[in-house]
């Protein structure tokens, strides 16, 4: 089934889904280059996740039926395997009520694993986000609302690694190298932690805003003495240099509205995207030389683009730099920058 695409002048392309989108991820296999998952937010028990391809020579999208699988409650996030060896089976996670592995066949998605890191119960607190390290793909990192973060083997289909991480729910979890990850939580604090060394951890930010969450972090994974955060209803995106603890390199504030996703460009280490309630995306060259930067609250964006509605999410191409896509009201939208 084909999908017509819009605006194909200005390098927007438009995929209507049945559903709300919010999750977005984009596979890194070279035999699936431009394919993309798209997971619904429906405020019900039955969820849906669906695979999309993106034709780049026609410009246009594909779908299979047979691609789209059932998801208990609204994914907040998913992610394909981060590996391009095609050798690898074709693996999706997802995370929601449990962290859940499903392998993708040429005419449907099974259900591989259901990751449960409560070992006293069959339930398991609400996991808020992953991230599957592409520099060790067997392992991924969670972040859960019962504070903890977890790193599991999902080659064995067990848990590496549990933390207490912060002192209230944790919202976001991202690698930044091997055995090294950040975490961002309800105490409003962005966390490093070694896994050489468990027993302690590093704030490297706390937001100034008193008991207000940070929300969003993404380490940047081509230039690691950087990451990114956003604060609960915050119209900024904070920029960290791990150098510099405490005080951040700088605030980027031209957004209208609360910002709502965040993704590094995977290239160069300098840009960012960044969606908010402003129904905008901004590109930013946030770290051209890598400096402190005196004016950074006062950084303009180099491009950016309307959506005609709040956008949920962000997620840069790994591997087609120039695409970025976005999710929004039903929509997935391509952007060619």
């Amino acid at each position: 089934m084909q999908s017509p695409s819009s605006d194909r002048h200005s390098g927007v392309y438009t995929y209507i889904a049945q559903w709300p989108v919010c999750s977005l991820a984009w596979s890194v296999r070279p035999d699936k280059r431009s394919r993309l998952a798209i997971g619904s937010f429906v405020e019900e028990y039955s969820n849906k996740v669906e695979l999309v391809q993106f034709n780049l020579n026609a410009a246009d999208f594909t779908t299979d039926s047979r691609l789209v699988f059932d998801h208990p409650y609204a994914p907040t996030n998913v992610m394909f395997f981060p590996s391009e060896d095609t050798a690898n089976p074709d693996l999706i996670a997802t995370s929601g009520d449990y962290l859940r592995l499903w392998e993708i066949h040429e005419d449907h998605i099974e259900l591989k694993s259901l990751l449960n890191g409560n070992k006293s119960s069959e339930f398991n607190s609400a996991i808020t986000s992953f991230d599957w390290a592409e520099f060790e793909p067997r392992r991924v990192a969670s972040a859960s609302v019962d504070s903890t973060c977890t790193v599991w083997d999902v080659e064995r289909q067990a848990v590496d690694t549990q933390l207490v991480a912060h002192d209230k729910e944790v919202y976001d979890i991202s690698w930044g190298g091997f055995n090294v990850f950040a975490s961002v939580s309800g105490d409003g604090s962005i966390r490093v932690f070694d896994l050489r060394d468990k027993e302690r951890s590093t704030i490297i930010y706390e937001n100034p805003v008193q008991e207000c969450p940070m929300l969003r972090l993404e380490w940047n994974k081509a230039d690691p003495r950087f990451m990114a955060a956003v604060g609960m209803d915050s119209h900024k995106v904070v920029i960290v240099d791990i150098r510099f603890p405490t005080t951040p390199l700088m605030e980027l504030c031209r957004h209208k509205g609360s910002v709502n996703a965040i993704s590094w460009a995977p290239y160069n280490g300098r840009l960012l995207c960044s969606v908010g309630d402003d129904s905008r995306a901004l590109i930013w060259e946030v770290v051209a030389a890598g400096d402190r930067s005196e004016n950074g609250d006062n950084l303009e964006p180099d491009m950016w683009y309307g959506s005609n509605a709040e956008i949920n999410n962000v997620r840069w191409s790994p591997v087609e730099f120039d695409w970025i896509a976005i999710g929004f009201l039903n929509k997935l939208q391509l952007l060619k920058v």
